[in-house]
C-alpha cells in the first residue's frame, strides 16, 4: 500500500517501461484499423477485369495461370490447380452471387452455367473450365433489368432467406432449355437437385410454371 503522503501512480505511470496504458491501446487501435484496412485495397484491385492477381499473390509456390470467361467478361488469374470453380467465383473473382452451402454437390445453392448447362460449381476444378463460357446469376440479370424468371421469382414470393434463391433461379434458367413434361411433378423432377430450407417450393414452381407459359403462348403443354 503507497504511504500517506504518497500520491496514487497515476494511469499514465503503471508501465514500468514508460509507456503508458493509454498509449499502448492507442496505438494497438491503429494497427486494428491498418489490418482490416488491407484487404479492402486488395478486394479493390482484384475485383477489376482481366487483370491478374498482384504480384505477391501470384508469386505464390503451385500456381497456375487459367483464363476463365466468366459472364461474357474474360479474366487471367493464377489459381491452386485444386480450386473449385466456386471458391474461385467468390474468392478470387468476387461474384459472391453463387452460394456455398453444402459444398458437396448436393444442395444446388452454388449452381452456374457452362456452355449453357447447369453444374453444381462445387464439384468441379476452375482450372478445368477455359475457353468454356460460365455464367453465374450476375450474368443472367441485374436491378432494372432482371431476366423474366428472376421477375417472377419476385412476383411469387420464390424466396425467403434468399440463401438458396439464385441457385434456384439458375436451374429454373435452364429448364427452360431443357426436355421437360407439361404437368407439375415433371418441373418438381428437374427441379429437384435445388434444396429450399424455407420451403418455398410452391412458389419456386408457380413461378416457372408462368415463365414457361409465356414461353409456349400461355399454353399448359410447356415442353421444351
Amino acid at each position: 500500500m503507497p504511504k500517506p503522503d504518497e500520491k496514487p501512480a497515476s494511469e499514465d505511470q503503471l508501465h514500468s517501461d514508460g509507456h503508458s496504458r493509454r498509449a499502448f491501446l492507442l496505438r494497438l487501435g491503429a494497427a486494428g484499423m491498418a489490418a482490416t484496412a488491407k484487404p479492402l485495397s486488395g478486394f479493390a484491385r482484384s475485383a477489376e477485369p482481366k487483370t491478374e492477381q498482384s504480384s505477391g499473390q501470384s508469386n505464390l509456390p503451385g500456381l497456375i495461370p487459367v483464363t476463365l470467361r466468366v459472364n461474357g467478361q474474360e479474366h487471367r488469374i493464377r489459381i491452386d490447380p485444386r480450386t473449385t470453380l466456386l471458391d474461385c467465383l467468390r474468392e478470387t473473382l468476387h461474384l459472391t452471387g453463387s452460394k456455398k452451402g453444402c459444398d458437396h454437390g448436393q444442395c444446388g445453392a452454388c449452381t452456374v452455367h457452362i456452355n449453357g448447362r447447369r453444374i453444381n460449381s462445387c464439384l468441379t476444378f476452375a482450372a478445368m473450365h477455359q475457353n468454356e463460357e460460365i455464367t453465374t446469376i450476375e450474368g443472367i440479370g441485374q436491378p432494372g433489368h432482371l431476366h423474366p424468371m428472376q421477375a417472377a421469382f419476385v412476383q411469387h414470393d420464390g424466396y425467403q432467406c434468399g440463401y438458396c434463391t439464385s441457385g434456384q433461379i439458375m436451374s429454373a434458367v435452364a429448364l427452360l432449355k431443357e426436355p421437360c413434361g407439361p404437368d407439375d411433378a415433371d418441373v418438381k423432377e428437374l427441379m429437384s437437385g435445388n434444396i429450399c430450407r424455407c420451403g418455398a417450393y410452391p412458389n419456386i414452381l408457380a413461378a416457372i410454371k408462368e415463365v414457361r407459359g409465356h414461353m409456349n403462348g400461355g399454353t399448359k403443354n410447356a415442353s421444351i
